[in-house]
């Protein structure tokens, strides 16, 4: 398998989390995003959105972060990491939606902000991403995981910008059970970190 990222995307980092915690073999193969190497016709064969992470399988392409998840854990027959039970299934793909949602418009937007100079409003997106927060913390009042009495791949889509929204000046501190839930996956064997943004603002712009 071949996994081709940057490692500032938080995206990309959900997919290289997965295939670490699976012991999965991989190549890695970076993306230069500041160069617009993720926009040049060989990479839009890949994937037409100009997005990482994509990942290749002998001949297979699969684009989109949580579709790799989806893939790797049906590929690999892990129904551990994803129920094939009807109301199991329900449960990962409930936050596999929040990920590209509440995720994508709340942390991760205002990361993108602090990180690569977006116009996004930052007020709005950090309200957002303490909305998010608010709810999760409840929802981990009465559990370890947010899917299933163990980890799935629903936990993974949610780590990597959850865990780096302090870099879009969203803090952490108010929320305890988050950031417990965060040191649960970081407790994983096979976790790998997230790559800091102590690279320097100006390189990432």
């Amino acid at each position: 398998m071949k996994l081709h990222h940057h490692p500032l995307s938080g995206h990309a980092h959900r997919a290289r989390l997965f295939l670490s915690l699976l012991g999965q073999p991989h190549d890695l193969v970076e993306v230069d995003l500041m160069s617009g190497a993720h926009k040049k016709p060989e990479f839009l064969a890949l994937n037409p959105f100009g997005q990482v992470p994509v990942l290749e399988d002998e001949g297979t392409v699969i684009s989109d972060s949580n579709a790799i998840l989806v893939y790797l854990a049906r590929k690999l027959g892990r129904t551990d990491w994803l129920p094939e039970d009807a109301q199991g299934a329900a449960a990962v793909q409930r936050w596999l939606s929040v990920a590209a949602g509440e995720v994508a418009y709340g942390p991760a937007a205002a990361r993108l902000v602090t990180l690569f100079g977006s116009k996004h409003n930052a007020e709005e997106v950090i309200g957002r991403a303490h909305v998010l927060l608010r709810t999760l913390e409840a929802w981990l009042a009465t559990r370890d995981w947010l899917a299933a009495d163990h980890p799935t791949i629903a936990d993974v889509a949610l780590y990597s910008y959850v865990a780096r929204a302090p870099e879009g000046n969203v803090d952490l501190s108010p929320y305890p059970r988050v950031t417990a839930f965060l040191r649960r996956i970081e407790a994983l064997p096979g976790f790998v970190p997230f790559a800091e943004s102590a690279v320097g603002l100006s390189a990432v712009k």
